[in-house]
């Protein structure tokens, strides 16, 4: 076994050990869990087992994670820069974790649209988060003040647009997968309403 090999199954067992203490579960609710006896659990913990491929998969699957984030060594992606969307006034940054979803922040100076046909409906969910001076959320037939350190999530299946209220605002907006997709088609066919990412 090479010293990288050496460290990085040593860094598994700190995660496997660090992960069930997290969850407040004994050595013996792990081993019930992951269906391996606590004599077993406890010499992979303290490296006394070398860990073996099926153990891992094992493991993860009872710890509610994966393989990939139980053996993870890369930490030089921990600082990511933004992407700067001028025509949008806005900054976007993707989470590596989940390719599919983006952060983006934006500041808001008009209102939201007063026509309902101006109000988008698709599948997904959307965060936003105010960060500075009010915002006001049209969500179906309800209007939300947002205001500065106040969040609102919710399912973009109900039709909704938002805008600034009373000046400029600036949000930050946490985007999935299905609603990023349908803002970036609107993006492309021009249709109205907000920026979007």
């Amino acid at each position: 076994m090479t010293q990288n090999e050496g460290e990085l199954e040593s860094l598994v067992r700190k995660r496997i050990r660090a992960l069930r203490v997290a969850q407040g579960w004994s050595l013996e609710d792990l081993a019930t869990r992951a269906r391996v006896s606590q004599s077993t659990l406890s010499r992979i913990e303290n490296g006394q087992r070398r860990l073996a491929l099926d153990q891992l998969v094992t493991l993860a699957r009872a710890l509610d994670t994966s393989v990939d984030q139980l053996v993870a060594t890369a930490t030089e992606d921990v600082v990511t820069n933004p992407v700067i969307d001028s025509a949008h006034a806005q900054k976007r940054w993707s989470v590596k974790a989940d390719p599919g979803m983006i952060v983006v922040r934006q500041r808001l100076t008009n209102p939201p649209p007063d026509n309902p046909s101006r109000m988008r409906a698709h599948p997904g969910r959307e965060w936003l988060v105010v960060l500075s001076g009010t915002a006001v959320l049209m969500l179906g037939n309800r209007r939300f003040r947002v205001e500065t350190d106040q969040a609102a999530e919710f399912p973009t299946m109900l039709p909704h647009a938002f805008g600034a209220e009373g000046g400029p605002c600036e949000i930050l907006g946490i985007f999935d997968r299905d609603a990023r997709r349908d803002h970036q088609r609107g993006e492309d066919t021009g249709d109205g309403g907000r920026p979007v990412p």
